[in-house]
């Protein structure tokens, strides 16, 4: 069945923000299949609309869909950023966080070698402390063996002694 463009554009707007319409619930109350609202989605956003998944609001967001809201309000001033939010139902701290979390996706690779490199260093200085102990046992248990030897070659010389028990 083809719809028109209008009927389409006036679909994909109740998906948009401030009504942000999940695919199920658009298609009970218009009649058309989730599949088909769900490829009309696909090819606004190949188009370059902004048409989160979710239902559950910007929480609910692919970090493509937030990628896209930076990408967008990048070159925005603090008015014409006050007015992008209203319209997309968004708090500016929010696209705050999210440009942080880009900006720190970059550098994603060199913070975890120096987390990795850290927590290395903990375990080879926890394995030091470990193997210094198990010598020390080591050496304590070759110490006693040896002293139980020699008793026992001593006894097995002079005699055991009357006050000593074995």
């Amino acid at each position: 069945m083809a719809y028109s463009r209008e009927r389409k554009a006036s679909v994909i707007a109740k998906m948009l923000p401030p009504h942000n319409l999940s695919l199920r619930q658009l298609s009970r109350e218009e009649g058309i299949s989730e599949g088909t609202l769900s490829r009309w989605r696909a090819e606004a956003r190949a188009q370059g609309k902004l048409l989160p998944d979710g239902q559950s609001g910007p929480k609910g967001w692919t970090a493509r869909d937030k990628f896209a809201v930076v990408v967008e309000t990048a070159a925005l001033n603090e008015a014409e950023l006050s007015e992008y939010c209203r319209k997309r139902g968004l708090y500016p701290e929010q696209i705050q966080t999210w440009r942080a979390a880009c900006e720190r996706a970059n550098d994603w690779e060199q913070a975890a070698s120096r987390q990795i490199a850290k927590e290395t260093k903990g375990d080879k200085k926890r394995i030091r402390e470990l193997e210094r102990e198990l010598l020390r046992k080591e050496k304590a248990l070759a110490e006693t063996a040896a002293l139980m030897v020699l008793r026992k070659k001593a006894n097995a010389i002079w005699g055991q002694s009357e006050g000593e028990d074995e």
